[in-house]
């Protein structure tokens, strides 16, 4: 590999230019070499095959096993409920669903549908009533359907809104439970019951029918976000130029959060399609990473800090702090090459220069950018349904390859658990 400061990777979708001053060869290297000491490629190959990778659960993780049997999409529970007229007179598709039920099928609504649509979706997410008010407030009940997304059935944000809904709604069917626990889902005399495995994790689980709010609309193209999905596993197992691109995201993360402290990563999305982009990596990234670190690791700080959101408007808000300020800060950069005259890709472009190589030459001394900011920036060629199941797939890929590095588990989430054990206690204690 030939690295200096600068790395670049294109394909037909995407360009990827990296940005990481002091990040060389001889550091690719040494990752590379503490990759073939844990054995990566092997976990790889277990992920593909089905083996049990989420090995604290003693299970596999089936994500990639989805988006390569398209054949097999829509489920034939989703056929069902269709074929019983479940649309008919409907307006309004309401989701309720909290992490990645909500943040998977509101991502793709938003990125491949958006206003094209006769539908009006709508998005439901905590346990605050005045969300649920608020939202419902001019809809007519006839006119809407309900899709409750919660794998365990158990989710106390997703079922007190539940409860919301059945005493708003009165017709249970109204109603599409997405779950992997058809048992609890019938309790609430739910008669229309979408099932999936188990082995889906909730933030993996775009790839499910947690996808049917988008799958309902006839402007979403299933088979090509699959199909997207799909190449990029494919690349992984095949592509050496793809694997490469993948291994510098991933050993470039790890090396920024422990040997330069840059705890923390901005991802700006300058594609108002992909506005929640941030929203849905984060949870991917900080749910997968944020374990404790293994005792035998070489490396103690396990996921980054990751925030961030709609590049234009954040240029107006925080990004003060990454020109100016003194915190150690990364970021990632996406934009589309769609429209290169855009104003949107002219600030992708330039907020990507000057975060990286500072300026000063336009600017007062007092308005001097620091820069030496490390950065990714890609440039997706077109915002369609395949190019965005290969970028989502490719961002699984960087995260899967960085929890093997560091020796932890990215398919479990006992910290999330924990919070509900311990609200559930509240609860007991003060009678409620």
């Amino acid at each position: 590999m030939d690295m200096s400061d600068n790395y670049f990777f294109e394909n037909d979708l995407l360009r990827y230019e990296a940005y990481l001053k002091g990040f060389n060869s001889s550091i690719f290297k040494e990752f590379n070499s503490k990759f073939e000491e844990l054995n990566v490629n092997s976990k790889i190959e277990d992920l593909f095959a089905g083996k049990n990778v989420n090995y604290t659960e003693g299970q596999a993780a089936w994500h990639p096993k989805y988006r390569a049997n398209i054949p097999n999409w829509p489920s034939s529970d989703l056929s069902d409920c269709l074929n019983k007229g479940l649309l008919d007179g409907v307006v309004n598709i309401v989701v309720l669903g909290i992490g990645g039920s909500f943040e998977g099928p509101k991502l793709l609504v938003e990125s491949l549908i958006g206003s094209s649509t006769d539908l009006n979706h709508l998005f439901i997410t905590g346990s605050d009533p005045e969300e649920f008010k608020e939202k419902t407030v001019n809809l007519k009940k006839a006119e809407t359907l309900f899709i409750v997304s919660s794998k365990s059935f158990k989710t106390d944000e997703t079922l007190e809104t539940l409860n919301y809904a059945i005493k708003w709604s009165g017709d249970m069917n109204k109603f599409i439970a997405i779950t992997a626990n058809e048992t609890e889902a019938s309790k609430y005399n739910i008669k229309h019951i979408i099932k999936f495995d188990k082995e889906i994790g909730g933030r993996y689980s775009i790839w499910s029918d947690i996808a049917v709010p988008a799958f309902l609309d006839t402007n979403f193209e299933p088979d090509n976000f699959l199909m997207g999905g799909n190449q990029a596993d494919l690349d992984l197992q095949n592509n050496k130029k793809y694997i490469e691109f993948i291994k510098t995201l991933s050993y470039s993360d790890i090396w920024l959060n422990n040997s330069k402290n840059k705890t923390s990563r901005a991802v700006l999305s300058y594609i108002w399609k992909l506005r929640s982009f941030a929203d849905y990596v984060q949870q991917l990234e900080m749910e997968s990473l944020g374990k404790q670190s293994n005792k035998d690791s070489d490396f103690k700080k396990t996921g980054q800090i990751i925030f961030g959101g709609y590049g234009p408007t954040a240029q107006h808000s925080y990004f003060q702090l990454l020109h100016q300020g003194t915190q150690d800060i990364c970021a990632d950069i996406i934009a589309s090459k769609e429209d290169l005259k855009s104003l949107a890709y002219a600030q992708a472009i330039t907020q990507a220069k000057i975060l990286s190589d500072g300026a000063d030459d336009l600017l007062q001394a007092e308005e001097k950018i620091n820069g030496n900011i490390p950065l990714n920036l890609f440039l997706l060629n077109k915002i369609d349904a395949y190019t965005l199941g290969y970028l989502i797939a490719t961002w699984e890929h960087r995260t899967y390859i960085t929890a093997a590095m560091l020796e932890i588990n990215p398919y479990d989430q006992y910290g999330v658990s924990a919070g509900k054990i311990y609200t559930k206690k509240y609860f007991q204690d003060n009678g409620a």
